[in-house]
């Protein structure tokens, strides 16, 4: 399994190679005022509800902004928020949170030890991938090949995108690579693994 993970990520790495997100970071910090109440103004959120986008992968972050505005992910309270935006806009928005830096978190001390167990090598009893054949040992992702940075997400965010995955309410993810993956995790895994992230860096 992991074998096959670490093979898709060097053949969409190197394909994606060709197709960097293009953005201008300094346009794109005029264009996120109002993206500030939820994500912060340099991106990274004062509520656990919403990510912080501060240091996301650029070609991750434009992938979701397209797939809010094509209906493949569903984001209730982005609802319209993305609308007249261009192509461009969007690229230059992906390019400024890019720039930006996360704010490592507090991670649960008693959670952390188990949640890095799961990041670094999976659950081999439950078919689990190791994060880090995507996310990389710092989470910072994968930008090629649009794996998105993990390092220092809130959370409760985190838990909230993997219970999505495993109830097919979120289905953007190619191959069903994180839908197979969070079906299989229990929700004690799910908090583990968050509480890791959170405090990775």
């Amino acid at each position: 399994m992991n074998k096959l993970l670490i093979s898709l990520l060097i053949s969409v790495g190197i394909t994606g190679m060709a197709h960097a997100a293009g953005g201008n970071a300094t346009a794109g910090a005029s264009k996120v005022a109002v993206c500030a109440a939820c994500h912060g103004a340099d991106g990274n959120s004062p509520a656990g509800t919403f990510p912080s986008l501060a240091g996301q992968s650029s070609r991750y972050l434009l992938k979701q902004m397209q797939d809010q505005l094509s209906g493949a992910r569903v984001i209730p309270e982005m609802t319209g928020l993305l609308n007249g935006y261009s192509e461009q806009d969007l690229r230059d928005i992906a390019a400024f949170y890019a720039s930006q830096r996360i704010n490592i978190g507090q991670a649960d001390a008693e959670l952390v030890e188990r949640g890095r167990l799961i990041y670094q090598g999976g659950l081999a009893d439950k078919g689990v991938a190791a994060c880090v054949a995507c996310h990389m040992p710092n989470g910072q992702g994968n930008n090629p090949a649009r794996f998105p940075a993990l390092s220092g997400q809130h959370a409760e965010y985190t838990v909230s995108q993997l219970q999505k995955f495993a109830a097919e309410e979120r289905h953007n993810d190619p191959n069903r690579m994180m839908r197979d993956i969070a079906v299989k995790m229990s929700e004690a895994d799910m908090r583990a693994v968050a509480q890791y992230i959170r405090g990775l860096h």
